[in-house]
């Protein structure tokens, strides 16, 4: 077996039977039409039901590669100078609950995000139901000109989510979607609300990890220096070698801190 498969685990299909009949109960549906996605996700198991809802099913494997994946997370912050500023969750509840939550909050302070429709448990797992958005791409799946046209607004939705005391956590290029000229959050994770300085720089640094192999550190730079001052690009950058070394953002650290420094040494004089 593929040790991605092991970590992530495998829902017995009598477990993901009783979730389905379960929403075809709570919406009312006599029938339902289920399609299982392809992802590489250790977090859950998502499905669309009826071309309407996006559903995750999360299992107690779940919640703890997440946990594990948080503890890797909070060494790193560390290692960055931080103390650890992820939280983790104890059950699958936990998490489907946190996420319902953090999308209701993007909402509310005008971001982009699919609506958070249910959350709640059936027989130990987690069950997630958001609005699909058909048609979407991630930002992996958009001309690298798109991304360059939208990386002012990418840092634009950080900077809202930021003056408001919330992160998203685990920004990366999979959780941000292109639908409808515009740009979506989605899969926040959960962090400690107090350190808003440090979840920003980290927030920020991952932005900037994100768009430089595709549309170059200065582009990036310059892009994120239009919303965010000198200073928090600087404590952003005590970040970046911490995010480089994790497996879903490859990008050159060495440009970034570069550009950061210059930008952030214009800003000065």
């Amino acid at each position: 077996m593929d040790i991605r498969q092991l970590a992530r685990g495998t829902v017995e299909w009598s477990r993901i039977e009783r979730v389905i009949r379960t929403l075809a109960d709570r919406y009312d549906c006599d029938t339902v039409r289920v399609e299982f996605l392809e992802a590489d996700n250790w977090l859950s198991t998502p499905c669309v039901i009826d071309d309407e809802y996006f559903v995750k099913i999360v299992s107690r494997q779940n919640a703890l590669v997440h946990g594990l994946l948080t503890t890797g997370r909070n060494v790193g912050a560390f290692s960055s100078g931080a103390e650890g500023f992820f939280d983790r969750f104890e059950t699958p509840l936990q998490m489907v609950e946190h996420e319902f939550e953090a999308t209701q909050k993007m909402r509310a302070v005008g971001l982009n995000a699919p609506r958070p429709i249910d959350a709640f448990e059936v027989n130990g797992l987690g069950v997630l139901v958001l609005e699909y958005l058909p048609d979407f791409r991630t930002l992996e799946e958009v001309s690298d000109e798109t991304l360059s046209d939208y990386a002012t607004d990418l840092f634009s939705m950080l900077a809202t989510l930021h003056d408001h005391g919330l992160a998203h956590g685990d920004l990366r290029a999979e959780n941000v979607l292109f639908c409808n000229d515009e740009l979506y959050f989605i899969d926040a994770t959960s962090v400690d609300d107090s350190r808003v300085e440090e979840t920003t720089a980290y927030d920020l640094a991952c932005a900037l990890a994100i768009l430089e192999p595709r549309i170059g550190a200065r582009t990036a730079v310059a892009a994120a220096a239009t919303v965010y001052d000198g200073e928090t690009l600087l404590t952003a950058r005590s970040f970046l070698d911490f995010i480089r070394v994790r497996p879903d953002h490859e990008f050159d650290s060495t440009q970034l801190r570069s550009e950061v420094e210059k930008v952030a040494d214009i800003g000065h004089n």
